[in-house]
């Protein structure tokens, strides 16, 4: 095909694609879902439009690196710490009973040991994609089911790419090599152990470089996360494997964060295409045979997986809220399940067909399972009194105040010094957000808490708990920000204390009509000043209300601003 035609094609796609996932926001299911049935629709079961399969399979392979770069640089092994022993154990205890359960009905319904093992498998792994989205969307990653929840993903993730590692080593005429698969772990620590010493020892002191420019920022995020999965792939592993290692490579690095946020543009993009390639896979007249596989499947990942879920954490002493919201959030199949069987189906170890049942059980409980995770309060209230059961006498108390931030700090080079002497006197938490990568270092000398990214930056925001907050102070003068900063906090913090700087008085009669706190204008107060009222007044808002009122007053006075609201 003609580079017109391929590029016609895929618009065509992409269009189509846009239908269907306004359709899926309508009916509130994920867009993931609608991608691939976009893919059906326009692969060879409805329209057959893709004409040019290698090339979309190209893009495809883009977007599931890209996909699992991300996924390893956002791998922190804090959540492990922290809920290491419930996570690890929980982890542990329902893949293996997951993969066994899956085994045993796959050789219940005839299909061959391959088949039956990464049916299991599949079942076993749950999606971090749309648990961290949906978390997220609840603002809810940082309660204790949250948490817990973050913490059995990384367990799964990191036994799921024991497994792409396993299938990678097998091959479709012989069963398991020793030999081979010796061989391939001797090529991967002659990269990894090189790969992880630059990544520790190199590139931390190369970060004022790298991150000095986000355009090189950029640039380097992909440079890096597909060269190490293409070097991966040419010593014989997937590049699923080799893009995975590239971002937990890259996870301890200040500007991991700001990388990842850089590329998920990018890779929402190939992403797209990569569901739709999925999409195109299933061939529902090919199905029939495997229908009772499809509903076994589906019962296990959305019912008896959830259940192994409680009842390990229920014996590990978390109350029965806890276990029930965190196994109610496991209820789906990955897409590392979806990588794991096309990997296998590219080694010829699986049929085309049975790709296509465990795409379409990863369909139908991604689709019950968001349901279950947005109404898991309304579930809990329904089943409460049936989950006694799985509950301790004593337990561990939930923690229903989320950890975040007192303060937050933007930028730290103009006056941030002055505003954090007080922060640390008021013995508060805070953190310093700043886009500079030299004063990361600093921060980072210091031993003080930052993120590295940019204030306009929702997720990290986020992150820093904007929400809960109780102090902003904004040292940053470009107006476009502290104006997104504002009509931010009035819409999720509107109880919070806000300082802004302004370049001009116009500035600062539009921040204070949008709510401000405190607007610092250079020739009138500086940052000494008003970090001084900070520490004598404390967090207390109404503190501020005269001394607002007195800058206004004054401004009022000296200027003539063409509106004042």
């Amino acid at each position: 095909m003609s580079a017109d035609s391929i590029f016609a094609e895929l618009s065509l796609v992409i269009a189509i694609a846009a239908g269907v996932a306004l359709i899926m926001r309508l009916i509130r299911q994920p867009l993931m879902i609608g991608h691939i049935l976009t893919g059906i629709i326009v692969g060879p079961s409805v329209l057959h439009l893709i004409k040019a399969p290698a090339t979309i399979e190209s893009f495809s392979n883009i977007g599931i690196a890209l996909l699992l770069f991300i996924i390893g640089l956002g791998l922190n092994p804090r959540v492990i710490k922290e809920v290491g022993r419930v996570a690890g154990l929980t982890g542990l205890v329902q893949v293996g009973l997951t993969t066994l359960l899956g085994w045993a009905g796959g050789r219940l319904f005839g299909l061959s040991q391959n088949e039956s093992l990464l049916l299991g498998l599949g079942l076993a792994f749950s999606s971090t994609i749309i648990i961290l989205k949906l978390l997220s969307d609840k603002k809810e990653q940082s309660r204790l089911y949250g948490k817990i929840a973050i913490g059995l993903l990384l367990v799964q993730d990191i036994l799921a790419m024991i497994a792409l590692l396993f299938v990678s080593s097998q091959q479709a005429s012989s069963g398991i090599s020793l030999r081979q698969l010796s061989l391939l772990l001797g090529k991967g620590l002659l990269i990894g152990v090189p790969l992880f010493y630059i990544s520790n020892a190199v590139l931390p002191k190369l970060q004022k470089l790298i991150a000095g420019s986000q355009e090189f920022l950029f640039l380097f995020g992909i440079g890096w996360g597909f060269g190490v999965a293409a070097l991966f792939a040419k010593a014989g592993f997937s590049i699923e494997v080799g893009a995975l290692l590239a971002g937990v490579a890259l996870a301890s690095l200040p500007y991991a964060q700001e990388m990842g946020a850089r590329l998920r543009p990018l890779r929402d993009f190939f992403v797209i295409v990569f569901f739709i390639t999925l999409g195109t896979r299933l061939s529902f007249s090919s199905l029939e045979h495997l229908v009772p596989v499809i509903i076994f499947g589906s019962l296990v990942a959305i019912i008896l997986k959830p259940l192994i879920v409680l009842i390990v954490i229920g014996a590990l002493g978390y109350t029965k809220r806890t276990s029930f919201k965190t196994a109610l959030a496991t209820g789906q199949v990955s897409e590392f399940s979806l990588v794991l069987v096309i990997l296998a189906g590219s080694k010829r170890l699986v049929p085309n067909d049975f790709i296509a049942a465990v795409t379409l059980i990863a369909l139908i409980t991604i689709a019950v399972s968001t349901y279950l995770m947005i109404y898991n309060d309304r579930m809990y209230q329904l089943s409460e009194k049936y989950l006694s059961l799985f509950e301790r006498r004593k337990t561990h108390f939930e923690q229903e105040s989320r950890q975040h931030y007192d303060m937050i700090l933007l930028g730290y080079n103009k006056g941030g010094h002055e505003f954090l002497q007080v922060f640390k006197a008021l013995k508060k938490r805070f953190v310093v957000i700043d886009y500079d990568p030299d004063m990361i270092e600093v921060l980072e000398h210091q031993k003080i808490d930052f993120l590295y990214g940019d204030a306009m930056d929702i997720e990290l925001l986020e992150e820093a708990g904007l929400d809960k907050t109780k102090l902003v102070v904004s040292t940053i003068s470009d107006h476009v920000t502290n104006i997104f900063l504002m009509n931010l906090l009035k819409k999720f913090n509107p109880y919070s204390i806000v300082i802004l700087h302004a370049e001009t008085v116009e500035q600062a009669f539009e921040l204070y009509g949008l709510g401000a706190t405190y607007v610092i204008l250079p020739h009138h107060i500086g940052s000494e000043k008003i970090s001084s009222f900070i520490r004598r007044n404390g967090l207390n808002k109404s503190g501020f209300k005269e001394y607002r009122e007195k800058h206004l007053a004054y401004l009022r006075l000296n200027y003539s601003p063409v509106s004042d609201t």
